[in-house]
């Protein structure tokens, strides 16, 4: 039976929740060297293809990612050009052509080649390194789409919490391979990390300003120290498999255009709307 389409859409609040498992048994595959790498190629990959990254977080068998993909039409020939350049690291010579940039444009733009160079290149180094062959990642990997707002503050709260909640550290800036510990340590990010995450309480304030916001909400969906007084981290666990189960999550009206287009997509007749999983107006839900 063939698997159905990946659901993606160019609506300018859709962001993507991305999620993808190890193949291999464990629950530590991914070691302090192993992560540390895939973060390089995450962190690299992110400045050659048009993406705009939010969070992420690496454990020991599985990562996340919250980004959102950005319009091709936004960027430049030259700059096409210039990751063009920065993708083959001067490895290779590359002639340059109008057909050449219009394909690199659209792969450019594609979050599933940009998923995919990331797994694969860590699966050949992986293998490489210690001397096997095979699939390293199981399947392809998931997406939820999400809206950018309240919605994806939300679901980076839950990407922050995984360390947490897996016992490995009482707070999400001690752990070195989630977005949070990086902001911590990095400061803004090195132009790698945004929080520009569509909130109107984020308007005008300053990459400290915001992160300091962002900090205590994590801090309060998570029920860590002070934070446990103002908020309802135990209702927020209750709803956290919405992050990695439902298709899209967002407003109402956000949610209908994203059901429409995949109605649309996969020709489904009436009678079957009712069984996809779309999960409307979730962002009053976890407030």
């Amino acid at each position: 039976m063939p698997r159905i389409p990946r659901l993606l859409t160019n609506h300018p609040k859709a962001a993507y929740h991305v999620i993808s498992r190890t193949a291999l048994p464990g629950h530590d595959v991914l070691g302090n060297e192993e992560k540390d790498h895939l973060l390089n190629l995450i962190r690299w990959l992110s400045q050659v293809y048009f993406v705009e990254v939010y969070g992420f977080a690496i454990m020991g068998n599985h990562f996340h990612l919250l980004c959102r993909m950005l319009p091709e039409n936004q960027f430049s020939d030259e700059e096409v050009i210039r990751r063009i350049k920065l993708y083959y690291r001067d490895k290779r010579k590359v002639f340059i052509y109008e057909e050449l940039i219009a394909r690199w444009r659209t792969r450019l733009a594609s979050l599933s080649r940009y998923i995919q160079d990331i797994k694969q290149r860590f699966s050949r180094w992986f293998n490489k390194r210690v001397d096997r062959k095979g699939y390293f990642w199981a399947d392809r990997f998931k997406s939820v789409i999400i809206e950018t707002g309240e919605a994806l503050l939300n679901c980076l709260a839950y990407i922050e919490l995984n360390p947490v909640r897996a016992g490995i550290v009482e707070k999400p800036e001690d752990y070195r391979w989630c977005s949070l510990g990086y902001r911590a340590r990095r400061g803004t990010g090195e132009n790698f990390l945004s929080l520009d995450l569509g909130l109107p309480s984020y308007a005008g304030k300053s990459d400290q300003e915001k992160f300091k916001l962002y900090r205590e909400f994590v801090h309060g969906k998570g029920g860590i120290g002070e934070s446990e007084k103002f908020d309802n981290p135990q209702k927020f666990r209750y709803r956290m498999k919405y992050f990695s189960e439902s298709i899209a999550i967002g407003t109402q009206q956000f949610i209908t255009e994203v059901s429409n287009k995949f109605q649309q997509f996969l020709r489904f007749k009436h009678k079957r709307r009712k069984n996809i999983n779309l999960t409307g107006s979730l962002l009053v839900n976890l407030k």
